[in-house]
């Protein structure tokens, strides 16, 4: 009995570490803004807009089309026109190939007409996930051709913008897309058409400095940055500290950018209210 008691006791072993659950990916989303973790399908219910803090995750033109168009659809324009590489840019070709494959997009904008709440609209929505949304000779085309169908037709136009600015592997011929998207514009208002713009996270480079800023309506959802350079340029630039909520829709709008911020909840409400005070008996929408 004594050399029991002296005898080493065997315990269970206890796994340092617990075997972690596998959770499939893009189940749980993070906000990027205040951090809290949320379930990817309620935040697509809540229109991927954070519960916690109300920051407005980005959308592709998809979504944005299945949010505000009436049955989530348009018929689309010129879906078959692709950029090529005209300039031979090095390493061009093989990125926007990358790009084509990873994406269902065919360039950084759709562009097409539906209805909203029944009322008819031509449509141009930009899409970050496409080379950023930059604005090539393909995407300046598309919405010229948009600017233009609207004009034939007397729709409204309604432009979603969100670009990290012109595309350099396109150079001029890129720059060139500010010049002619904006002359189609000006064209367009002297026939008296209503061109309503909203601005999206982020709207950077040629293109607020052309299209995006020119709406007879000036929108942005909470939050969306705008501007032409971005702030650690500019602070390099004037060595001034800039103020932190700088070039948000928030800034921009006290600041004379913008006519309205709108939550996303609001926004198909927002438009639907303007196009119907542009509504003219017998004709169609036209901005008088």
């Amino acid at each position: 009995m004594l050399k029991d008691l002296f005898q080493k006791k065997k315990y269970a072993t206890i796994p340092s570490q617990r075997t972690k659950r596998d959770i499939p990916e893009g189940i749980m989303n993070k906000c990027t803004k205040c951090g809290k973790i949320q379930y990817s399908k309620e935040l697509e219910k809540n229109l991927k807009v954070c519960t916690a803090c109300g920051h407005h995750f980005r959308l592709n033109a998809g979504e944005r089309i299945q949010m505000i168009m009436d049955e989530g659809r348009i018929f689309e324009f010129d879906r078959d026109m692709v950029s090529v590489d005209p300039l031979q840019f090095p390493g061009y070709r093989k990125k926007l190939d990358q790009q084509l494959e990873k994406n269902e997009l065919n360039e950084a904008v759709v562009t097409g007409e539906g209805t909203i709440n029944g009322f008819p609209a031509v449509v141009a929505v930009m899409s970050f996930d496409f080379f950023s949304g930059s604005m090539g000779s393909v995407v300046g085309e598309k919405i010229t051709r948009a600017i233009e169908t609207a004009m034939e037709k007397r729709y409204p136009l309604i432009i979603f913008s969100t670009s990290g600015g012109a595309r350099m592997q396109e150079s001029i011929l890129s720059l060139m897309q500010m010049a002619k998207t904006s002359a189609a514009l000006n064209k367009f208002h002297e026939q008296g058409g209503l061109y309503i713009s909203v601005m999206t996270d982020p709207t950077f480079g040629g293109v607020p400095a052309s299209f995006a800023t020119l709406g007879d309506f000036n929108l942005a959802e909470p939050g969306a940055l705008v501007g032409f350079a971005g702030r650690i340029v500019i602070e390099q630039t004037i060595r001034q500290k800039l103020p932190d909520d700088f070039q948000t829709a928030e800034f921009n709008m006290q600041h004379g950018l913008l006519d309205q911020v709108v939550h996303r909840k609001d926004l198909k409400a927002t438009l639907t209210r303007i196009l119907d005070l542009h509504t003219v008996k017998g004709d169609a929408i036209h901005g008088g």
